[in-house]
Parts: C-alpha cells; sequence; structure tokens
C-alpha cells in the first residue's frame, strides 16, 4: 500500500528520463492501484492517484512495451486521452485488443490510429464497429483541434483518400441496403395511420454530411453500381434545401455605407446533367409496392412533389416521368376516393390541400385535376373574424398600415384559412385542369377567398376575370365578422342583438376564430345572462375572465351544499370532451337538492 503523499514522488518518477527500465513494473502498479488505508477504500487519496497517473501516463506508455503493463495503463486512459496519444503514435493498434476489452470502439480512435501512415487500414477495420451515427465523426474529429490550436503549432496532416472514401461508404450503406428491401422499422404498427412514413426516411444526416464533402464526385458517385440510388435520392433531397440554407447563412453583409446588401439568390446546387443523373429515382420506384397505399401512395406523391419543388427545372426535364407516377399513385392509393371526416381525424383538411397542391404540380390528367378541385370544394367555408379594435394592436401595428389589417384577404391570411383558394389557384395555373371545375367551385367561395384572389393572385386572365366576376354578397364587410368595441355597440340601438348575432354566426364553428367570439360577448358589459348560457362552460370558467360567472354561480348555487358538490364534480370535464355549455352546467345542477347548510 502506497502512501497518499507520496504520489507526486510516483508521478515524477514515471516522467523522469532516468528512470530504469527496471523500476517500470513498481511504478506503474503503485499508480494503478486504487488507495486504501488498512480498513476501507480511501476516495480522496485515490483521486490524487488518478490525477498523477493521468499526468504519467504517456511517459509510461511511450517506455513500456509489453503487453500486459501496457494494458494495465490503457484501461485507466479516458477516450480523448487514447485518442490523442493515437495520433501521436504512443497508442498503435497493436494497443487496440486492449482497449476494446474494456471500452466500444468510438470515432477518435479511429481518426487518432488513422494520422499514422502505417495505421490507416487498421482504422478503417474499425468502421464497422461504431455505432452508425458516429460514422461520420471519423472525419468530422480528424482535426479535433481545429478551432483551439495555438498560433505557430502545425496544422493536422491530410486526411487519408482511403479513410475518407471508407467513412463515405459506410455512410451511404444503410440507405442503399434499405431500398433494396423497404420495410417498415419496429414500433410502425404503434403509430397513427396518416404518420406512418417510414417509407420515405430515406437518409439521415451523417450520409448526406458526408456527400456534401465531396461535391465534384457527385456525378462519379450517382452512377456508382451500389451506392449509385442512395446517392441520386440524397442529392433530389438534400442539395438544393442546403444549398439555400448555406446561402441564407453567409448572405448577411453591409455596402460601403453600411446599409443591409439583399441576399444573392444561389446558383442551382445540381446542374442539368446532375439532374438528368438523378432521374431514375426521382419518382421513387423502390417504394412502388409498399403496402398501405392509402399512407403510402399519398406521401409518396407528396415527397416528389417536395423535390420538384426544391428543383424547379424537373418539371421541365422529366414532365412525362412525373406525369406518369402521378397518375399511378392516385390510383394505386384511391386517392381521389375520399372517405367522410372523422370527428377526431385532425388531418382531413390537411391531405385535401396538400392532394391539390401536388396533383397542381405533377399532374396532366383532366380527371384526377377536376377531382382535386371537387376536394377542395367539400372543405368547409373559411370564418373570418375582425376582432375589435385594441391599444395593444395600434402599438404594434403602424397607424399607415393600419387601414389594411383588417380587410378581408388580409384576415384571411391571418389564420392560414386561404390555403383553399391558394391551392385552387394552384390548380388553375395548370394547363390540363378543365376550367369548368374551376369555375364550380368559384361560384361558392366565401367572399373573403375572392378577396384574396383579387389582391393576391397572379394567375392565368381566365381565372382572375371568371373569380372578379362572381356576384358580390349583400354583406357590406366582404364576409367578414367584426367584432365591434363596448363603445361602438353602445351606439347600436339593440346592442344584445349584435352580440346574439356574432354567437349564431358560422365563425363560431371555426377553431381559431370561435375563441376570439366568445372573448368579445364575455368581456362586452352589454352581455346578458343568455348570451353567455350559450357559450362553453370551459371558456366561461376557466379562459375568460372567470369574475363573469362568479356572482352567477354565487346566486344559482346558494346554501347548497349539494349544488356546489354538483358543481365541483361537472367541473371534470378534459380537454378533449364534448364541450357543454354554461347554461348546460348550471341546468345539471338544478337536479340536486336544494337542501341549505345550517350550522
Amino acid at each position: 500500500m502506497v502512501n497518499a503523499r507520496t504520489y507526486p514522488l510516483w508521478r515524477d518518477l514515471a516522467m523522469s528520463e532516468d528512470l530504469p527500465k527496471e523500476a517500470l513494473k513498481t511504478v506503474i502498479e503503485a499508480l494503478c492501484t486504487p488507495a486504501t488505508t488498512p480498513d476501507r477504500f480511501d476516495p480522496r487519496a485515490d483521486q490524487w492517484r488518478e490525477n498523477a497517473l493521468e499526468a504519467a501516463l504517456p511517459a509510461l506508455l511511450a517506455r513500456t512495451s509489453a503487453k500486459r503493463l501496457r494494458s494495465q495503463l490503457l484501461v485507466h486512459a479516458d477516450e480523448k486521452t487514447l485518442a490523442t496519444l493515437a495520433a501521436e503514435g504512443t497508442v498503435t493498434a497493436a494497443d487496440v485488443p486492449a482497449i476494446l476489452r474494456t471500452r466500444k470502439v468510438w470515432a477518435g480512435l479511429i481518426s487518432g490510429l488513422a494520422r499514422r501512415p502505417g495505421q490507416v487500414e487498421a482504422a478503417i477495420a474499425l468502421l464497422p464497429r461504431l455505432a452508425s451515427r458516429e460514422v461520420e465523426r471519423v472525419v468530422e474529429d480528424w482535426d479535433p483541434d481545429r478551432y483551439t490550436r495555438a498560433k505557430g503549432t502545425a496544422s493536422a496532416p491530410s486526411l487519408p483518400q482511403a479513410l475518407f472514401d471508407a467513412v463515405l461508404e459506410a455512410c451511404l450503406t444503410p440507405l442503399a441496403a434499405y431500398l433494396l428491401l423497404p420495410e417498415p422499422e419496429e414500433g410502425w404498427e404503434a403509430v397513427s395511420a396518416y404518420s406512418k412514413d417510414w417509407s420515405l426516411e430515406l437518409g439521415g444526416h451523417s450520409d448526406w454530411a458526408m456527400l456534401a464533402r465531396c461535391p465534384e464526385r457527385w456525378a462519379e458517385l450517382a452512377a456508382h453500381p451500389t451506392f449509385g440510388a442512395a446517392v441520386q435520392h440524397l442529392l433530389l433531397d438534400q442539395a438544393e434545401t442546403r444549398a439555400l440554407e448555406s446561402a441564407r447563412v453567409h448572405a448577411a453583409g453591409t455596402g460601403p455605407n453600411g446599409e443591409e446588401l439583399p441576399a444573392k439568390e444561389p446558383a442551382p446546387a445540381l446542374s442539368e446533367d446532375l439532374l438528368l443523373a438523378c432521374l431514375p429515382a426521382l419518382c421513387l420506384p423502390e417504394l412502388a409496392e409498399l403496402p398501405n397505399p392509402q399512407v403510402t401512395a399519398r406521401r409518396t406523391l407528396h415527397h416528389i412533389a417536395h423535390r420538384v419543388h426544391n428543383n424547379p427545372h424537373l418539371a421541365d426535364l422529366a414532365a412525362d416521368q412525373l406525369h406518369a407516377a402521378a397518375d399511378a399513385l392516385v390510383n394505386r392509393g384511391q386517392l381521389l376516393s375520399l372517405p367522410a371526416k372523422q370527428t377526431d381525424d385532425y388531418e382531413f383538411d390537411g391531405r385535401i390541400l396538400r392532394l391539390a397542391e401536388d396533383l397542381a404540380l405533377l399532374s396532366a390528367n383532366p380527371d384526377h385535376l377536376a377531382g382535386a378541385c371537387a376536394q377542395l370544394a367539400s372543405m368547409d367555408h373559411p370564418a373570418v373574424v375582425s376582432p375589435a379594435p385594441s391599444r395593444t394592436l395600434i402599438r404594434i401595428v403602424d397607424d399607415s398600415l393600419n387601414r389594411d389589417y383588417d380587410r378581408p384577404a388580409q384576415l384571411l391570411e391571418r389564420h392560414s384559412e386561404h390555403r383553399r383558394v391558394q391551392a385552387l389557384a394552384a390548380l388553375a395555373a395548370n394547363p390540363h385542369t378543365p376550367h369548368a371545375a374551376v369555375t364550380d367551385i368559384l361560384n361558392m367561395l366565401h367572399p373573403a377567398e375572392l378577396a384574396w384572389i383579387a389582391e393576391k393572385v397572379e394567375g392565368p386572365d381566365w381565372f382572375l376575370n371568371t373569380a372578379a366576376a362572381v356576384p358580390a354578397t349583400e354583406d357590406d364587410d366582404g364576409g367578414v365578422l367584426r367584432l365591434l368595441s363596448d363603445d361602438e355597440l353602445a351606439q347600436h340601438p339593440d346592442p344584445a342583438a349584435v352580440l346574439q348575432s356574432w354567437l349564431d354566426s358560422p365563425a363560431v364553428d371555426e377553431i381559431l376564430s370561435r375563441s376570439e367570439v366568445y372573448r368579445a360577448v364575455i368581456k362586452s358589459r352589454h352581455h346578458t345572462p343568455e348570451h353567455l348560457r350559450q357559450i362553453p362552460a370551459d371558456e366561461i370558467l376557466s379562459r375568460h375572465e372567470p369574475e363573469v360567472a362568479l356572482k352567477i354561480l354565487l346566486d344559482h348555487c346558494g346554501r347548497s351544499t349539494d349544488r356546489w358538490a354538483a358543481l365541483a364534480a361537472a367541473m371534470t370535464f378534459e380537454y378533449d370532451e364534448e364541450k357543454i355549455t354554461f347554461g348546460e352546467l348550471l341546468d345539471s345542477l338544478d337536479g340536486a337538492p336544494a337542501r341549505a347548510q345550517t350550522s
């Protein structure tokens, strides 16, 4: 047992150039043996020992060749130290078996070993033992001190081409293998029907990160017999998106007078030749026969449309291919057979909108395009509500813009309720869409949607002219429910009737607008108990001005213990339960006996 106070001495002995070879075993055992007292482990002394060993470790490994002694030292080194010693040549490929007895392979070890020319092959041989998410870090960690290196310090040697190629191959292999046999991932059955998009998980971060490091090789790799399909998918999905992100990051700049310069539109990341080379993967042929086509066909169609959005030149280069793929997916997935909307299907409208937008971009089939128009027609009208002006709004919105803030088209966009008419405009821009199918919808649009077309759309003349010719409604507000302030209501001969008209409006049926209507009614000094009885109970009790309900509940429940107990029981409704009105809540309390509780 070594005295704890002597650990600095053992450290200095280990680092001394005069230490004889015969003393190495004794020094190593002294520094590697846990510190103890006669009857227990001594954690404080052991920390001194570990600090001394950490300082002496490089010198001891440099002087020790015996495998047993080296193994005894290696087990005490952390990953960062081992990677550094490997890069320096102190730890070699011969030490790897000893290292891996107590830990898994990590990227820094491979990078460190490969820094020595004679060990590149040994380093590459370790790649299959590395976790897939860590493979790309072998290249990323090649020069770990690149940001902290002191001036004048030698930089890391060049990355061996053989190691780069091996890491690139290891990153592309999982996607290449998946494309040969697409299968659902573990736990897929537990995922909701619409979210089952495992079929489109085409590549993660690491494979693109490696591909992005060698753009000069993209054409060669896209034609590779093994990895070509994987590379084509990655280029179509990632190249333009990443180029735009990079351009935005580097776009910030100022002119000679300090003014902000406009961002320049980056050149396309993929040339026409590269796009042509990627056409075999464009329409995701590997996913053509996947199960559950109602889901996978829809997702595949959207994925193809996303690629065309990213690479607009594809619309001309592969028009026939895109049209054929759209037809096949619509037919296989029966995407135009619209099932009845379920109450808990919150993605229903989103599916209709995405399908219409995707077909507008990809299809040349008049029947399919007309079917998309018909699905848009089945959607509910938007509810357009203009809240009463507030002092907060006036502070936020510039007075010069305030006149435009509550125009119907602006109100429609505020809650993203312009999506339906936006999709219709996209369909109208497709020359293969039957005009009659579009015109039928124009005649049934909400007035605010027609206003949006007039202000926002730059489409075919026939579409704009037809929309402009739709007869205007008699409503001077263009279909907008205008919520008045209390002062404005006071000027009206029957303020209570105005509040009732708000509650009767279709706007109350729309999630994004009903809360504004309820809030306006509850906060108005002109409301009556009858108005409040029509509003969902949780809106009054927990969301808006709970003191409004206080007097009503005090009067209604009075001194009846049973009514107060019934109120507590009735107020356990959950967020997703069917909402009862405040009036229904009050009526439910009437069944409780009106026994007064006396003391």
